[in-house]
């Protein structure tokens, strides 16, 4: 396996310089951190100065890191928290996206395949993505960030499992059995996670948390690639066993003393958002195909079409998942969370180019549209939300009688 020199130097130089443009740049604008991931990649790859050459090195701790997000964030899911009204208005809006996304889809695609392939990409909400920006806005645990989770875990679940049954090359009824098998093997892991299993897995973690041992470090690998070794063997996506695993790991570190539960946690982030994850979305940005985006003015157009269609399929179905009682702002935020997408819309395309059921300009204009949400909908949620939190400031100082901003 040839590795690119340049192409060694060069990612986890971006990995390690976004960082520092985020905290440079988030003085006067606050801007995710996989924005910056993603252009300094385009920038810095075959369609900008060439300096990062895709190979198969890269291609390989691009799919681990595509399988780390998607674990991450299967684990930062606390459906304790979600269940009940959450992921029920949000599972309501993901099939109202679902029955849209196709519709609309049909409309302009070549053909039903086409049409399918566009149509799940379209109801995405990229959970592993969003979740750090909710974390580092202070969001992730209020009743806003909770909605959001809602629409995360269904907005990447529900496209996995359509993927599984519509897009595996099976029939529906084979792709659903297959499924099924998968689902119960899954479920039986699940329940034995949640039956104590991790209990007597806690004594391994404490012993080894800081020794050169690091058994939980090592347990989460195992699973994680055991889930995703076995959507492979029954030809599933292997992102529903990534997340699969990240649900699976919750459970299992649920009851662990309080302390160790956060020191897993960080090694765990270390891993994910240190290393793996950067180079997905870094990754994303060199082999992002400007050419063919620009091939033809009718490709050009498709990409703010997407763009705009992803806002009106999952953004606007995504306000069934706000805060009862919300305000205007929050209920925006809320839709452009919704309507985040990237991961899923890269993992759908890839196969639907691979079996030449999907054209390279469309799946290119689909895949600029996301990373433009990915650049966008976050950036603008934001400055709603800040705003707001100014107004309420300014609100609460003038009622205690105290001056006013400004």
């Amino acid at each position: 396996m040839e590795v690119s020199v340049s192409t060694m130097l060069f990612v986890p130089a971006i990995a390690a310089a976004a960082p520092l443009l985020v905290r440079g740049i988030g003085r006067w604008l606050a801007i995710p951190l996989v924005v910056f991931e993603i252009l300094l990649g385009l920038a810095l790859g075959p369609s900008g100065l060439g300096l990062v050459v895709p190979d198969a090195f890269l291609d390989l701790l691009s799919e681990f890191g595509l399988a780390m997000l998607f674990f991450l964030a299967g684990n930062e899911i606390d459906f304790r928290k979600i269940r009940g009204r959450p992921l029920t208005r949000a599972a309501m809006g993901w099939i109202i996206s679902l029955a849209a996304g196709l519709g609309i889809a049909v409309i302009f695609a070549v053909d039903l395949p086409a049409a399918a392939f566009i149509g799940i990409s379209l109801t995405s909400t990229a959970l592993g993505t969003i979740l750090p920006v909710l974390r580092d806005s202070g969001d992730l645990g209020t009743p806003f960030g909770i909605a959001v989770i809602a629409l995360g875990a269904v907005g990447e679940f529900g496209p996995l499992l359509a993927i599984s049954l519509f897009l595996s090359g099976r029939s529906p009824l084979v792709a659903a059995l297959v499924l099924l098998l998968f689902a119960v093997i899954a479920g039986a892991a699940i329940w034995f996670a949640a039956k104590g299993l991790g209990e007597r897995l806690h004594h391994a973690i404490t012993a080894s948390l800081h020794t050169s041992g690091q058994f939980a470090v090592r347990l989460v690998l195992f699973v994680l690639l055991a889930l995703v070794a076995l959507s492979m063997v029954l030809d599933l996506d292997m992102l529903l066993g990534a997340f699969t695993a990240g649900v699976i790991y919750r459970l299992l570190i649920a009851g662990a003393p309080k302390a160790d539960a956060e020191a897993v946690e960080s090694k765990l982030e270390a891993v994910g958002y240190g290393f793996l994850v950067p180079v997905f979305f870094i990754n994303t940005g060199v082999e992002f195909d400007l050419a063919a985006l620009f091939a033809d003015g009718r490709t050009m157009a498709m990409l703010p079409l997407f763009l705009v269609l992803m806002l009106v399929v999952r953004g606007i179905p995504s306000l069934l998942a706000a805060v009862p009682g919300a305000s205007r702002r929050d209920r925006i935020a809320t839709a452009l969370f919704g309507a985040t997408g990237l991961p899923i819309i890269v993992a759908v395309t890839a196969i639907g180019v691979d079996r030449n059921e999907l054209d390279t300009g469309t799946a290119a204009a689909l895949v600029g549209a996301g990373m433009l949400s990915v650049l966008l909908f976050p950036l603008i949620a934001l400055a709603i939300r800040v705003t707001r939190r100014r107004s309420r400031r300014r609100t609460m100082t003038d009622d205690v009688g105290l001056p006013t901003e400004g």
